[in-house]
């Protein structure tokens, strides 16, 4: 058998192997492990407090709770707004979510509409004012009458078919709405 010739590596880099100081990722004026305050209201770090849509309510619990961090974010604040100029979004991401306001209950409106000579569809209006979501209450109606049901618009549900009787004792027995706050308006043209 022939035999394999066996050498020793050889570096011919010499100087590569020398270990070279890391750059730390470190700051020197921190001090590690970093302290993190959150907020309170949102419960985001107090720096991204700026960013919730309850941004007022932040800044009255940051206020009470952290005022030395408090005046350091205002401060901040002030110096940004110095420029004066606005600041636009950047590409992606989304702008500030609305707050929806809690109204008070309205009347749930239902009526009637005729779609072709003897096609009709139901409409309810107002549901979404007594804390009902819209998609699960128009999946609701469709379950229960055997029927396509949809959300059109800001406070409107679309229900296939006449189904004006049912869905009166069905608002009152599901959704426990008074039925003093339920009002049939009968047909309505389109």
């Amino acid at each position: 058998m022939a035999e394999a010739d066996v050498t020793d590596p050889v570096d011919l880099n010499e100087d590569s192997q020398k270990t070279k100081p890391k750059k730390s990722s470190k700051k020197k004026d921190v001090s590690y492990p970093l302290k993190v305050v959150y907020c309170g209201v949102c419960s985001m770090p107090v720096e991204y407090c700026e960013f919730n849509p309850a941004y007022k309510d932040c800044k009255k619990w940051l206020a009470e709770n952290c005022p030395d961090l408090f005046e350091r974010l205002t401060i901040e604040e002030e110096a940004d707004a110095g420029d004066g100029k606005k600041k636009k979004q950047k590409r992606g991401g989304r702008g500030v979510m609305k707050v929806k306001k809690k109204a008070e209950p309205q009347t749930v409106t239902i009526s009637r509409i005729q779609r072709q000579k003897k096609k009709y569809v139901t409409v309810v209006r107002g549901i979404g004012s007594h804390d009902i979501d819209l998609k699960d209450a128009a999946k609701a109606f469709a379950s229960r009458f055997s029927c396509g049901a949809s959300v059109s618009g800001d406070d409107e549900i679309v229900i296939q078919g006449d189904v004006t009787d049912d869905l009166l004792d069905y608002l009152s027995e599901k959704f426990n709405i008074d039925e003093d706050n339920i009002e049939d308006l009968g047909d309505v043209k389109k």
